[in-house]
């Protein structure tokens, strides 16, 4: 029988059951969710064409995620790749 995860109230809870064999966990009961850990301290005033925010718009929807955070990563994912060429 598969393991549901147990609510932890502590770091060293959630630590000590991490640290013993998770291999008959029930892993349909996780969600994927992304993290940003970075405050955001800064703001920008941008001004784009109606149409490719609506894009934006649609594609972030598409994805369940705020369209803010969709042109954040957009931006990220730019500067990843130029630092790589």
């Amino acid at each position: 029988m598969k393991r549901k995860i147990p609510k932890f109230t502590s770091d060293e809870q959630a630590e000590a059951f991490l640290n013993q064999d998770l291999s008959d966990l029930d892993f349909s009961q996780f969600k994927p969710t992304r993290f940003e850990f970075q405050k955001k301290t800064a703001q920008i005033n941008l001004r784009v064409p109606k149409a490719l925010l609506e894009a934006v718009k649609r594609r972030s929807a598409a994805r369940c995620i705020p369209y803010t955070r969709f042109i954040r990563e957009a931006l990220e994912q730019a500067l990843h790749r130029s630092e790589k060429s």
